[in-house]
């Protein structure tokens, strides 16, 4: 059997994990007990070898799903000869400190008729690398492996018995659940506990349900988002929500690994970590829906990795980290995974940890700002690490890096990263005027009016008549979409309207827009990719700041189309307009909420 498209699952989670549902009911990919944990069910990447928890009817049937709405619940429902029923997936929420204990609950409903239910548990612990034993334990199951334990728990009532069927084969367990109208039913899956299986009754099955239910609608509730577009907007605010490791507030850039840019092609990456530049970006795009607990979570977070400093020669503040704060980040990949339709190798860690991307500051220091402005002030602590960030920043920003896209081709002088920089001491500037903070003001300016210059003569291409990628060379490059979104140059202004226009030609179809092109400014890899969603949405806010309101109203609802059937983004598109990438991906779904708030106050 194929691997299920990426596109065709829902994301549930508990905020220190999640776990992508498929559409044919099989958890394709699940991480315990974090994140950047190794895998248990890994079939999204490999179907043979990777791992899954599947529950489907044992006849033909078709399926739909949905979300429980305003929750991270999620609903397949299942249509047969001989009735409908549905499989309803959530993790109850972890909102304390860090566990290793996890509940997969998976409420299994008839609805109409009667239906059977065929259910397999095939756990492949650290990405299929780890043996285990399946051993049967009074009403439950519990798979053991040497350094995880799952523990499968019945919800059933007295007298149960003769509706289902288990069986054990090798180390998987196989269920059959016969149901008519009006019953629910269903079983727990739970990480490392030491109590052994339960009959779970359904009142406490229903209970749970309700209390998840709950929890998320009482988070949903502090959303001030009142605009046309409420219901993508609060799919976008969950799902950065469930991406986001509740004790530490780093914000994850996907649940996933490996997933391919092009079909077949070794651009595949290990996403499961906080990078400093999606979390920022996070800040503005939650404050402007009114959740502000998230964005003080991630000023702390922040300020502790300063204070930390940095790993290599990147800094105070290296790229990217664990979900705890390590740097720990070496590249390997799992030779003994075929990857996502072929596409190899699966990597997991990341090298990008280690290199040189000066933006980062930029957007750390714009994502203090806006929690400064919203309320957080900095306490002591905080500001002198913003002084030594900046004074780093002050002796480095004019070299050479790898940017934004974390090309591997060789480190170029890029406009975005110095873009970025001069963001930094601008937010450093406007944040001691306001408070009467110390700082060296007079070295800082210094530092900002001399980005400014430099980008204004070595950024530009006079023949381009546009801001290009990097100094030596003639490429676009659509990070710099955000160029009016940070004050840089106001939005009218004709270098700024210049270079709309020329990315709008040279990188944009339609409503889609490719990050840079590889062909015309190699980045070390091979193959090409489809066009990356985090730009189309900057293109709609850039679109928007130039007034030009009809194309950027155009190119959101378009956007809108390639959402998934239940509002999740991977990265990238296909060309065939099939979701490609890791997914969902953080990025993307703030590029959304940011595009919906410019929009929507812009048509008033």
């Amino acid at each position: 059997m194929p691997e299920t498209a990426i596109a065709d699952h829902g994301l549930i989670g508990d905020l220190q994990t999640a776990a992508l549902v498929a559409t044919d009911g099989s958890i394709d990919w699940f991480c315990s007990p974090r994140f950047d944990a190794p895998s248990v069910f890994g079939a999204l990447l490999d179907d043979e070898r990777g791992g899954r928890f599947r529950i489907r009817p044992s006849g033909p049937h078709t399926s739909r799903q949905m979300y429980y709405p305003d929750t991270a619940v999620l609903i397949t429902r299942f249509s047969g000869a001989d009735g409908i029923g549905e499989v309803v997936d959530f993790m109850p929420p972890c909102d304390g400190a860090a566990t290793a204990r996890h509940r997969i609950a998976r409420l299994v409903r008839c609805v109409r008729g009667s239906i059977t239910f065929d259910m397999v548990v095939a756990p492949r612990f650290d990405y299929g690398r780890r043996q285990h034993e399946a051993i049967p334990f009074g009403h439950g199951v519990v798979f053991v492996s040497s350094e995880l334990s799952l523990t499968l728990h019945p919800v059933r009532e007295p007298g149960d018995e003769h509706l289902a069927e288990t069986r054990l084969e090798g180390g998987d367990a196989h269920l059959r659940l016969s149901l008519t109208a009006g019953q629910v039913r269903g079983v727990v899956l739970e990480t490392d506990t030491a109590e052994p299986p339960r009959e779970i009754r359904l009142r406490e099955f229903t209970a749970l349900f309700d209390g998840t239910v709950g929890w998320w609608r009482s988070w949903l509730a502090r959303s001030t988002y009142r605009g046309r577009w409420r219901e993508i907007v609060t799919r976008s605010a969950i799902t950065l929500k469930l991406l986001t490791y509740r004790p530490t507030g780093g914000l994850v850039a996907a649940p996933t690994l490996g997933l391919p840019e092009e079909l077949g092609g070794e651009r595949n990456w290990d996403y499961r970590y906080t990078w400093v530049r999606d979390a920022s970006f996070s800040v503005s795009a939650l404050l402007a829906l009114g959740f502000t607990e998230e964005a003080a979570r991630f000023g702390g977070w922040l300020g502790d990795r300063i204070r930390e400093g940095g790993n290599g020669d990147g800094g105070p503040l290296a790229v990217l980290y664990r979900v705890d704060g390590a740097t720990d980040l070496r590249e390997e990949d799992l030779p003994h995974w075929s990857g996502y339709r072929g596409s190899s190798p699966v990597r997991i860690g990341n090298d990008a940890a280690g290199q040189l991307q000066l933006d980062i500051y930029g957007e750390a220091m714009d994502s203090v700002y806006a929690a400064d402005r919203a309320g957080f002030e900095l306490p002591h602590r905080g500001w002198t690490a913003v002084r030594a960030a900046l004074d780093w920043l002050g002796e480095h920003w004019d070299q050479p890096e790898e940017g934004i896209w974390e090309t591997r081709g060789g480190r170029r002088s890029f406009t975005y990263g110095r873009l970025m920089s001069w963001v930094a001491f601008d937010r450093g500037l406007r944040m001691a005027s306001t408070h009467g903070r110390p700082a060296p003001v007079e070295d800082w300016t210094w530092q900002r009016d001399s980005i400014y210059d430099q980008i204004l003569n070595q950024g530009w291409h006079r023949t381009r008549q546009a801001f290009v990628q990097h100094y030596t060379g003639d490429e676009l490059d659509a990070s710099l979409l955000r160029m009016p979104r940070t004050g840089f140059l106001p939005s009218r202004d004709p270098l700024w309207l210049s270079t709309l226009d020329a990315i709008g030609k040279d990188l944009v179809v339609d409503s889609l827009v490719h990050r840079y092109d590889p062909a015309a400014s190699p980045d070390g890899l091979a193959g090409t990719e489809g066009t990356f969603s985090l730009c189309s949405f900057a293109y709609v806010d850039a679109l928007t700041r130039a007034s030009r309101l009809d194309e950027a109203r155009a190119a959101f609802e378009k956007m809108l189309t390639y959402a998934n059937h239940v509002g999740l983004y991977a990265e990238e598109i296909a060309p065939s307009g099939e979701q490609l990438g890791n997914f969902p991906q953080a990025f993307t779904h703030l590029a959304l909420i940011d595009a919906a708030v410019t929009l929507d106050a812009a048509l008033g």
